[in-house]
């Protein structure tokens, strides 16, 4: 498709539509947020990316079609300027953008975060003028780049594990004039050489909160970041650390998910029929899987509850049944419906639903909270979100 003459026209004029619709959103209420906003031009972290089809193949895969700005300028500047996160890779893989395909499902593994959230993260964590710093996965680089606005580039340090990913962020970001800290890293252990940091802010999600943030925060810094597991239940934290490296924070509101850490992701376990053989005969659950799979807020909420009864758990359907399978004690549970109710069988050391079901009974028996009243609490090594009517629920080892 035939380029216009000034693309950077187009792109002043969609920048400045997306400030002003993220301002009477209530995302931008900061003066300083808007303005980096109203400064940073996305398009030039997002050359290229892919977005979903509007329906799902024959398999019932996400369609995911290339955009790019020589192949499909029409849709570039406006998508590059929507409030819609951009997913720039899959698997890991690098997509061959001089010829790029069609792709039928896969996961996504890189992306540019939707702008209400970047501006949204970095709000919650209480970034201020003066403040240094430390962002955990570079991504494309736009929310390095509008720290960088906001903060001065000398206060902004950013990593990424996948250094071509960083690469790329990095030609964007000194192409645009900003000079952060870059380096190649594993967010799990922060990053030593420029500690200490204000605050911690990551772009990926965690099982558990990685000790070495706590050390690399100062003592009343703020570290903001998405905890998630096998079951896919999330929960976003701000902590706030201590000299003597114990933490503590509230969950906060909201329905957020950020792709994990890659060395945190979920293991493969094979096929759900083999761990569903010879599980011993049933019972009728008290609790339907509908309450942790349904898409509602309280079932987003939920699910992580869950997860932190049964950390090592993963979770899928066939059929009408679901599966849910523990590859680190080798549990099995299938919950299967019948007219009004589920029957639950399960094997194994550990009685996985059993264990999701007290979570639940407990959540009803306290009112149904919601996540803001929970605390996640650091101390010693261990990690317990506790709330005043419910069990302590502990997260995984880091």
């Amino acid at each position: 498709m035939t380029m216009p003459t000034d693309p950077e026209t187009d792109a002043n004029r969609l920048r400045e539509a997306m400030a002003k619709a993220l301002t009477e959103d209530g995302v931008l209420t900061d003066p300083g947020w808007r303005a980096a906003v109203e400064a940073v031009p996305r398009h030039r972290f997002v050359p290229a990316f892919y977005l979903p089809a509007d329906q799902r193949d024959r398999q019932g895969l996400t369609v995911w079609e290339p955009v790019t700005t020589e192949l499909d300028y029409g849709r570039w500047p406006g998508a590059a300027y929507s409030d819609t996160t951009l997913i720039t890779q899959f698997d890991g893989d690098e997509p061959d953008w001089k010829a790029p395909q069609v792709r039928h499902g896969g996961a996504p593994t890189s992306s540019s975060t939707l702008p209400s959230l970047v501006v949204r993260m970095w709000t919650d964590a209480d970034v201020q003028e003066g403040h240094t710093v430390l962002e955990i996965g570079t991504g494309t680089g736009y929310s390095t780049a509008l720290a960088c606005e906001r903060l001065g580039s000398a206060a902004v340090t950013s990593i990424e594990v996948d250094p071509h990913r960083l690469e790329e962020a990095a030609s964007a970001l000194y192409g645009c004039g900003y000079t952060p800290t870059l380096a190649v890293a594993d967010g799990l252990y922060g990053y030593w050489p420029e500690a200490s940091f204000d605050r911690i802010v990551a772009a990926c999600s965690f099982r558990a909160v990685p000790p070495a943030l706590l050390a690399q925060a100062r003592p009343r810094g703020k570290i903001l970041l998405t905890l998630s597991g096998w079951l896919y239940g999330y929960a976003r934290v701000l902590l706030t650390v201590n000299s003597d490296s114990t933490a503590e924070g509230q969950l906060l509101r909201g329905t957020v998910s950020f792709m994990s850490a890659r060395a945190h992701a979920a293991p493969a376990f094979g096929n759900p029929a083999h761990w569903a053989a010879g599980l011993p005969a049933g019972r009728a659950a008290r609790h339907s899987p509908e309450r942790i799979t349904a898409g509602t807020d309280e079932a987003f909420h939920l699910r992580f509850l869950a997860q932190c009864a049964v950390p090592d758990a993963q979770m899928t359907t066939a059929g009408d049944v679901v599966h849910l399978v523990d590859v680190t004690t080798g549990s099995a549970a299938t919950l299967t419906p019948h007219e009004d109710l589920w029957e639950v069988r399960e094997g194994g050391p550990m009685r996985l639903w059993e264990r999701i079901e007290r979570v639940l009974s407990a959540y009803d028996e306290a009112g149904r909270p919601g996540p803001e009243t929970f605390t996640l609490h650091l101390y010693d090594g261990g990690q317990h979100l506790r709330h005043p009517q419910m069990p302590g629920l502990p997260l995984p080892k880091p």
